[in-house]
């Protein structure tokens, strides 16, 4: 597997945030982690990329440790992370941009035309100022930023945050097409219904804790499941559902 989580915890000062969580993603899948505001989804992101010290437990890239080493590091694992809220450079060009992204690939001019093949917008807006882009447009170039360093594995936090709902189909489909360039993509979200019809598998996190895990499609068309995680509106809420009546997806800590 490419990804591998083993009974993480970690948090912020001496608030613990994540408690024991364990989660694994094999090569060429995309796997949705889903919960809430506040359920420890983008602090668990952060302690993979390095941007957390984990308090305990262990995380695996390529079946490699990753403990002790910093955030940049990461590249050499061949994982990129496209954080909440695009984080792009404003104030730089959407060429700029995509340099940065790839300043560590030596074939970044070859990859800079297979991003913008894939992201004909950016192509006609290169010597743009990237703030003034719309917003979904913005999130394009946080994904193409993130292409130019030629990434394994792809940790995406949630990329529809703030988009117009044809947007968000647009950023969606974009996501599945990443499989075909053999990536492999954790994503964050809180877009349930929009993750469970690309993702191949998915977790729920609750209050700090990796509660649930299943196929999507077990998600996604199990009317208990939907009710209890998924809403009316596709966000997850209320109480877990009665698990023993559904077998194909299975309480965490019996994994």
């Amino acid at each position: 597997m490419l990804l591998q989580v083993r009974n993480l915890n970690c948090g912020y000062g001496s608030l613990e945030v994540v408690h024991g969580a364990s989660l694994h993603v094999c090569a060429g899948e995309i796997v949705g982690l889903l919960g809430a505001n506040g359920a420890g989804k983008t602090t668990l992101l952060k302690a993979i990329i390095g941007l957390l010290p984990p308090w305990a437990g262990e995380v695996f890239i390529n079946g490699r440790p990753t403990a002790g080493q910093p955030a940049w590091r990461s590249l050499s694992n061949s994982t990129v992370l496209v954080p909440e809220g695009k984080m792009i450079f404003a104030d730089m060009t959407v060429r700029e941009n995509l340099l940065i992204g790839g300043y560590h690939n030596p074939d970044r001019a070859l990859q800079m035309e297979t991003v913008l093949d894939r992201f004909p917008r950016l192509r006609e807006r290169l010597q743009q100022v990237a703030g003034t882009l719309s917003g979904g447009e913005q999130q394009m170039l946080a994904l193409g930023r993130a292409l130019m360093a030629r990434p394994r594995l792809l940790l995406l936090d949630e990329p529809s945050m703030g988009l117009a709902p044809l947007l968000v189909k647009e950023v969606f489909a974009e996501i599945l097409k990443m499989k075909d360039l053999g990536l492999t993509v954790l994503l964050v979200e809180q877009n349930a219904i929009a993750t469970l019809q690309i993702a191949d598998r998915a977790y729920i996190m609750e209050t700090g804790e990796i509660i649930l895990e299943g196929a999507a499609a077990d998600f996604a068309h199990n009317p208990e499941v939907k009710r209890a995680y998924l809403g009316k509106g596709g966000q997850e809420a209320g109480p877990s559902p009665p698990l023993a009546t559904h077998p194909s997806l299975l309480p965490h800590e019996h994994l």
